[in-house]
Formats: structure tokens, C-alpha cells, sequence
């Protein structure tokens, strides 16, 4: 390469200085010229909520401004395709190279191998690294070279691997490029409107965006809270019980490298000093870490779990497309004040506690039956740390599609899960002020008191606060003879088997009984030993391994199987719960106008079938924001969130699945 020659450095998702290998082979080469580019339209359904956008913007703030010192301005561009706006940064400046670090959502998969592919054929040096995670997807894979498809057998695998501690330490200074690259002003990018900034403004209040930012957070977290990490983190009000980590990971404000050396650092210094609650904290913390990872390397090898379950007999569950239960979820509506609760904190703050995650998504699962795709793109659009990856995997885990995750049976009582989450109802009384004076005994289950109780305590079932929108006994059976439904269909269809399928192909005919369909890892072109590789869209039968794998019964498992994450299933709930996240409950005021939409039925379908899971190219839709707009306020119009600045700030762990 030669000396002074102009290197594009493409941010996305990787908005930091510090330990950014782009960033750091871009400033060895030569003239380097930053660029973020904002393309709302190739966002698609997953354009980011309000609270996600808010904290790019002033991420980006913090990033612009730190390159400035460093000799380079971070040009900014809103363009109608990426592809157009790299080419025409490419030929302002005479740039030869353009660097990014890679990501693994599906939607980026697609973007950038096209571009990649593109610029290559212009003659443009194109080289991409590893900036957010300790291994490549395609460098963990068992011993038949296929990727696994259980937790604890791919993390095993991970820790067990030789690897030398890497960090790219940030450059001195940066030689700017020249030319004329045209940046408008971060306004100009859409990421905040008018109507936005007042809500906004509270989010300040609580959180600081920004890398140096978060090297600050994770140094006090390290210092102060790791240590009581493994006590605190179930407390769902704790003040330490999370490690608010998340929304720095997820745009690469922090290093997960920085992150993995610092906690086995700690974790050996403890180990030492016979410190076990510490080490447990570590090692807690640690598997977060690898949940994290593991959200990342699902995505890349399958890459159509953002649309259909892991395990392939899922298809064939009778979701309940009921549009009216999904309203009274969002609003904390559903009558379950520990459900209602945690929503309304969403809502208001865009964080909740990880565990009141967990809560929230199984019930919108188990108990009203509504497709976890739904609940998934809700959480994008809500949540402060919404992460697509981490998403995909805890809603997955939580509806069962996965080969370790949740029974799809297991059903956990809102009523007994506050009584033990939050034993004195105080975080219910937080976000229910209608529910303030019911006493603690009643506070989970106000339908159940007295009536002398209720009346005293100020609440009018059915008025103030609603009744349960489902009996939980009648929630059960229903979701019984959904799972019978579902195996009657699975054995109907001629497999009966669990498979792992590919988006693109039908599912093939297979006759062994419970089977995953593995993809096969399959060499790809890549310039570099540091590329991204792409994984295969299309599987021929000679791609595809049929093995034999058994999906692990409850109070099932073995330490090392490759078959369960272990006994206790339950272990996985403190650690994926966060990785919920979704999309959309107000209107999006951009260009694109691209809006989540719900399916509504099925053509040519009878009335028997119509549960059937959604074929996007078979469904209606109906814009999200017609059934998601209606603002937080109850039949009275009493106001249903009132908060303050404290609650602003409490929230909950790491978007990697909440660490």
C-alpha cells in the first residue's frame, strides 16, 4: 500500500476511537477521510426507534468531535443508497481503500457483501475487520465443521480456544484528506425531530452517549458493582443490579475485547483471594458476554431467524393474531400489574430490568399467544439498547424455537414472578400509580382481594385498572391444545422433526425422527484473511447435514453436551432476556415512510389454518403506527405515566442480552 494515500474509514456501529482496527489500519496507511452515512431507506422495517436514534445522534456528536482533535473531520452524509454516497466520497477525495469493521445482522450481511463486491470490481482496495467481538462466526465451528446450535457447546468451544489479547491502541493523529466530500450538518441526518427533542431531553438526564463516556462507565461498574454483580443483578429495583453497559456495546462506544481482558483480570484476582461471590459475579458476567457473541454468530449462520424460528417444527405453532391483545401489552394494559408495570417503564424510559424482560416477553408468548416476530419489533423500536442480534435470540429463546431454549409449555405466573421479583410491590407501585394503595399481600393480584380492599385502596376493576385480559388456567390449556396443534400439523406435514431450515429453500423431506438441519461452513472469497465472510443464502443437498439431535426434556442435560445448555433451563433466563428488542408504535417521520407491519390474515387459508406462521410474500399488512399510535392515557384520562427524573435513569443491563 502506499504512503499517503486517501483510505475511507466507513463507521456504522463501531463509534469509537479506541480499539477500532479500521480506524487504526486506515491512520498507518495514510490520508484518511471518516465518513457516517444515514440511509433511512435501507433501514427497511427495522429503522431505529426514537430513544436508539437519540443516542446515535450524540454518539456521533462525541465521535466527530474526537476526530476533530485527532486532525480529521467525520463527514456526514443522508443519502438514498450507500453504495452511491461511498462512490461519490471515493471520487471527491481520490480515495484508493475503504475500511469498515464488520457487522452480523442480516440486513448489514446483504448491504455489505453487495458493496463490497461492487466497489472491488472498480478497482477500490476493500478491507474489513473484527471490531466488535472476541471471534469471528466463522471461526467456532465442532469437530465436523458445522456450526453449532446450542449455547454452551459453542461458548465452551469459544473459552477453550488460543487466541493472543489484541488491542489497536488510537492513532496520534490523523492527516485529513483532501478534495471536497460535501458533509452536511448532523441535523440534516433526520436522527431527532422537533416534535422529538422534549423527550429526549429527559434522556440526557440519565444517560451520557459517547465512548470516552463509556470507558467511564464501565471503569466504575468494574470498580464498584462488579463485585456484587452475581446478589444484585435479580433485583429488579436493585441500584446496582445492572451494569447499564448495553447501549455502549451496541454502537461500539466500548471495546468487547477491553471488556473480556478487565473481567478475567478480576475474575483471577478474585479466585486468588478465595473472593467467590466476586468470581461468581465474573464468571456471570462473562457468559453475558458470550450470550452476546453467540447473538452474533446465530445471525451470521442462520441468517433467517429474524423471520422464522431456529427450530423448524416452530412453523407450524397457531399464533393468536390478535391485534387487541398486542395493544393492551404495549400500553401495560393486560390487567398483570408486574406485566403492566415493566411496559409502561418501557414506554416511558426505553430500558427495563432485564428479568422484567424475561416476564414481559413469555407472556406475550405463552399467554396470549402472539407471534414472537411482533413483540420482537416492538422491543426494536422501544428500547434504549435495541440490538437485532440479541433481539432475535432472546425472543427466540423465549418461544421455545431454539434446541436449549425455553420449553415451549414452561409457563411462569406473572403473580408468583412478582411476588418474588418484587416481594414488596414497590416497582409496581412506580409504574402504576392506580395500584399505589394496595396493600402488598394484594399488590400482584388486586382481582383476587377483597372487595372492601380494593374500594379502599381506590381502584375500580374494569375502569381504573383492567381485569386480567386472560385466566391464567385458561391460558394454559389453550396453549396446550396449541402445542398439540402444532405437533398434529408437524407430523401431518411428513417430518416429524425439529429443523433447522434455510429461508430460502423448502424444507426437505426428511424421515428421521427429531433431526436439526445444520449448515454446512462453506468457504468464501475473501481478499483478506481479516474479511468478512458471507454465509450461503442457498443450500444444495450436498450443503446440508442431517444429524440426529434430540431436543434435551426438562431436568435433562450433561455439562458438555451439544444437545442442552444443561438441567436447568431456567439458567439462560438472567442472562438472554434483554436481547429483546423491536420495532415500531409511532409514526416515523422520514423519507422512506417505511412502517412495521402487522399481518392480518391469510388468503386462501381456512378458518382452521389461520394461525399458520406468516409468509411474507403470502400476507397482508396494515401499517403498524394505525394500531400502534394511541397515547398512554386511560378510558378516564388520567394520565397513566407520570415520571420523574429518577425514573429516567433506572433501567437495566447490557444490550448483549442484558449484561
Amino acid at each position: 500500500m502506499e504512503k499517503n494515500s486517501t483510505t475511507i474509514v466507513w463507521f456504522r456501529r463501531d463509534l469509537r476511537i479506541e480499539d477500532n482496527p479500521a480506524l487504526a489500519a486506515a491512520a498507518k496507511n495514510g490520508v484518511v477521510l471518516p465518513v457516517f452515512i444515514w440511509c433511512p431507506k435501507e433501514e427497511g422495517q427495522y429503522y431505529p426507534g426514537r430513544v436508539s436514534r437519540w443516542w446515535l445522534k450524540q454518539s456521533l456528536i462525541h465521535l466527530q468531535h474526537s476526530l476533530k482533535s485527532l486532525g480529521a473531520e467525520l463527514v456526514f452524509i443522508k443519502a438514498e443508497s450507500t453504495l452511491s454516497a461511498l462512490l461519490d466520497c471515493i471520487s471527491a477525495v481520490g480515495a484508493t481503500k475503504l475500511v469498515y469493521n464488520h457487522l452480523y445482522d442480516p440486513i448489514s450481511l446483504v448491504r455489505d457483501h453487495a458493496i463490497k463486491q461492487k466497489l472491488v470490481e472498480l478497482g477500490i482496495n476493500v478491507q474489513s475487520y473484527n471490531g466488535e467481538l472476541l471471534l469471528e462466526p466463522w471461526e467456532v465451528y465442532d469437530d465436523n465443521n458445522r456450526a453449532f446450535t446450542t449455547f454452551d457447546a459453542y461458548w465452551g468451544k469459544c473459552v477453550n480456544m488460543q487466541r493472543e489479547p489484541v488491542s489497536h491502541l488510537p492513532p496520534w493523529r490523523l492527516v485529513p484528506a483532501g478534495g471536497m466530500a460535501e458533509s452536511a450538518p448532523i441535523e440534516a441526518l433526520g436522527l431527532e425531530n422537533e416534535s422529538e427533542k422534549s423527550s429526549n431531553a429527559l434522556l440526557g438526564r440519565g444517560w451520557s452517549p459517547g465512548w470516552q463516556n463509556a470507558n467511564k462507565a464501565f471503569s466504575e461498574f468494574l470498580e464498584h458493582n462488579l463485585q456484587s454483580y452475581s446478589t444484585e443483578s435479580p433485583l429488579i429495583g436493585g441500584a446496582h443490579s445492572t451494569s447499564l453497559l448495553s447501549p455502549y456495546l451496541h454502537f461500539g462506544e466500548l471495546s468487547i475485547r477491553k471488556v473480556y481482558q478487565s473481567l478475567l483480570m478480576k475474575q483471577i484476582v478474585w479466585k486468588n483471594e478465595q473472593n467467590t461471590v466476586g468470581e461468581s459475579s465474573a464468571a456471570l458476567f462473562l457468559r453475558s458476554i458470550g450470550l452476546r457473541e453467540y447473538s452474533r454468530y446465530i445471525c451470521f449462520n442462520f441468517p433467517f431467524t429474524h423471520e422464522r424460528p431456529l427450530l423448524g417444527a416452530l412453523r407450524f405453532f397457531p399464533w393468536d393474531f390478535d391485534q387487541a391483545r398486542f395493544k393492551a401489552w404495549r400500553q401495560g394494559r393486560t390487567g398483570y400489574p408486574l406485566v403492566d408495570a415493566g411496559m409502561r417503564e418501557l414506554w416511558a424510559t426505553g430500558w427495563i430490568h432485564n428479568r422484567i424482560r424475561i416476564i414481559v416477553s413469555c407472556f406475550f408468548v405463552k399467554f396470549l399467544r402472539l407471534p414472537w416476530q411482533w413483540g420482537m419489533k416492538y422491543f426494536w423500536d422501544t428500547l434504549l439498547d435495541a440490538d437485532l442480534e440479541c433481539d432475535i435470540l432472546g425472543w427466540q429463546y423465549i418461544s421455545g424455537s431454539l434446541p436449549d431454549g425455553h420449553q415451549l409449555e414452561r409457563m411462569d405466573s406473572p403473580q408468583i414472578q412478582g411476588f418474588k421479583f418484587d416481594p414488596e410491590g414497590e416497582y409496581v407501585r412506580q409504574w402504576l400509580p392506580e395500584l399505589a394503595r394496595v396493600p402488598t399481600e394484594w399488590i400482584h393480584h388486586p382481582w383476587d382481594a377483597p372487595p372492601t380492599v380494593v374500594k379502599s385502596a381506590g381502584v375500580d376493576l374494569g375502569v381504573n385498572y383492567p381485569n386480567p385480559i386472560i385466566d391464567i388456567d385458561l391460558a394454559k390449556e389453550r396453549l396446550t391444545e396449541a402445542i398439540a396443534v402444532m405437533h398434529m400439523r408437524n407430523e401431518a406435514d411428513g417430518t416429524d422433526c425439529e429443523v433447522v431450515f434455510d429461508n430460502s429453500e423448502t424444507t426437505p423431506d426428511l424421515s428421521a425422527s427429531e433431526v436439526v438441519v445444520v449448515v454446512e461452513n462453506l468457504p468464501c472469497p475473501a481478499s483478506s484473511s481479516r474479511d468478512q465472510r458471507v454465509p450461503s443464502m442457498k443450500i444444495s443437498e450436498n450443503n446440508i447435514i442431517i444429524e440426529k439431535r434430540k431436543r434435551p426434556k426438562l431436568g435433562e442435560g450433561g455439562s458438555n453436551s451439544n444437545n442442552s445448555i444443561g438441567s436447568e433451563v431456567s439458567r439462560m433466563d438472567d442472562d438472554v432476556a434483554s436481547t429483546a428488542e423491536s420495532s415500531s408504535s409511532k409514526k416515523r417521520m422520514t423519507d422512506s415512510r417505511n412502517y412495521f407491519s402487522v399481518p392480518q390474515n391469510y388468503p386462501s387459508i381456512s378458518e382452521d389454518e389461520k394461525y399458520r406462521v406468516c409468509e411474507s410474500s403470502e400476507v397482508k399488512h396494515k401499517r403498524f403506527d394505525e394500531i400502534a399510535d394511541e397515547d398512554m392515557s386511560n378510558k378516564n384520562g388520567a394520565t397513566m405515566l407520570k415520571i420523574s427524573e429518577e425514573q429516567i435513569i433506572i433501567g437495566d443491563d447490557s444490550s448483549s442480552l442484558n449484561i
